[in-house]
C-alpha cells in the first residue's frame, strides 16, 4: 500500500496520520503518540484501517505494541475503524466516553441509523463499524485518564454539543488538546474554521460551554481531526464559537420564515459564504467539494433545525 506523505511528525513524539477517508487526502487525521505506551487517537473509518496499520508499521509499532486506541466520539469518520484496529492490535485498550461504549461493542443500531442517512454512500465513505469485544473497552465519564507511560497522561474531558458522547483529550506533556469535532473543523489550506452541527445531538449552549471548557484547560496547541495542528489557540476557539452563533442565527431566521430544509440551506450558505476563503469565488473548487463531503451545509443546517425545533 502506498502511504507516501501520510505521516507528519508534529514534535513531542506526536505523529499526524492522514487516514484518507474514502480516498480523500487531508480531511481526516489520526494521531499516534509514540510514548512508552503508544497510543492511537482517532483511528478513522473502517476503510482507513489498512492505511493506519501501514503507517504504524512504518513507525515501528507492531501488533503487540499499541497500548491504547482513543476516540473523541463514535461518529464513523472518527471511530468507524475501531473494530478493525482492535483486531489488528489485540493488546490495545479501547477508550471511549460511556455514552458511546455500547455502540462500539454492538454497532448494529448505529450502523442502521447511519445507513438511513447515507444510503449506499455509507460503504464508500466509511465502511462497516465492526464490533469490539466489550472486555477491551474502557469507558470514561466526565473526566478520565489514559496512561501513556513515563508519567505522561492523556486526560479526557467531556465536551458534548456536537455529540453527546464527545470528549476532548489533553496531553499532560505537550499541552496538545485533541478537539475532535467540538471546536468545528479547521481547513489548513485556507485557515477557515467552520461549524460541525449534525443531527441529532447538536445543542448551541452545550457546544459553547464545551469550547469554554477547552479554553479553560489552557492548551498549547489544538489538534483537529479535520484537520491538523493549530497553535493560535485562543483566536481559533473564539472563532469557533462565533461561527456557531452566526449559523444558528441564520437558521433561526430561515425557520422563522417557514423555509424548508433545501431553501434554508440555500439562504444560510448565501449568508455565510463570505466568511470563508474556501467558498470565495477564486477558491479551489475541488477543495470546497472535498470538505462538502465531510461537512456538508445541509447536515449542519439540519442539525441546527433539529435543535431549534426540539426547543420550541
Amino acid at each position: 500500500m502506498d502511504i507516501t506523505n501520510t505521516i507528519t511528525p508534529l514534535g513531542g513524539d506526536v505523529y499526524e496520520i492522514d487516514t484518507r477517508m474514502a480516498g480523500y487526502s487531508g480531511i481526516t487525521a489520526g494521531y499516534l503518540i509514540m510514548s512508552d505506551r503508544p497510543c492511537l487517537v482517532e483511528p478513522g473509518t473502517s476503510g482507513s484501517a489498512p492505511v493506519v496499520q501501514a503507517a504504524l508499521r512504518q513507525m515501528g509499532v507492531g501488533p503487540a505494541d499499541l497500548a491504547s486506541v482513543v476516540v473523541t466520539h463514535i461518529h464513523l469518520d472518527h471511530a468507524g475503524g475501531v473494530g478493525d484496529i482492535a483486531r489488528m492490535y489485540p493488546r490495545a485498550e479501547v477508550v471511549v466516553h460511556e455514552k458511546g461504549a455500547r455502540h462500539l461493542a454492538d454497532p448494529s443500531r448505529l450502523m442502521r441509523s447511519a445507513r438511513m442517512v447515507y444510503g449506499d454512500a455509507l460503504d464508500t465513505l466509511f465502511g462497516e463499524l465492526k464490533p469490539t469485544d466489550a472486555a477491551r473497552i474502557r469507558s470514561v465519564e466526565d473526566t478520565g485518564v489514559v496512561d501513556l507511560g513515563g508519567g505522561r497522561r492523556l486526560e479526557s474531558h467531556y465536551s458534548p454539543g456536537h455529540a453527546k458522547h464527545h470528549v476532548g483529550l489533553m496531553d499532560s506533556q505537550t499541552g496538545d488538546l485533541y478537539v475532535g469535532d467540538a471546536a468545528g473543523i479547521y481547513i489548513p489550506e485556507t485557515a477557515d474554521v467552520k461549524p460541525a452541527t449534525p443531527p441529532p445531538d447538536f445543542d448551541l449552549d452545550t457546544a459553547l460551554a464545551s469550547i469554554g471548557k477547552f479554553r479553560s484547560l489552557g492548551p498549547q496547541r489544538l489538534l483537529f481531526a479535520h484537520y491538523g495542528p493549530v497553535t493560535e489557540v485562543g483566536d481559533t476557539l473564539e472563532r469557533s464559537a462565533e461561527e456557531l452563533r452566526i449559523w444558528v442565527d441564520a437558521v433561526r431566521d430561515a425557520n422563522d420564515q417557514g423555509l424548508d430544509l433545501d431553501h434554508a440551506v440555500a439562504m444560510v450558505v448565501d449568508r455565510t459564504k463570505d466568511r470563508y476563503a474556501i467558498t470565495a469565488d477564486d477558491a479551489d473548487p475541488d477543495l470546497a467539494a472535498k470538505y462538502e463531503v465531510l461537512n456538508s451545509a445541509e447536515s449542519n443546517v439540519a442539525g441546527i433545525m433539529h435543535a431549534l425545533n426540539k426547543n420550541t
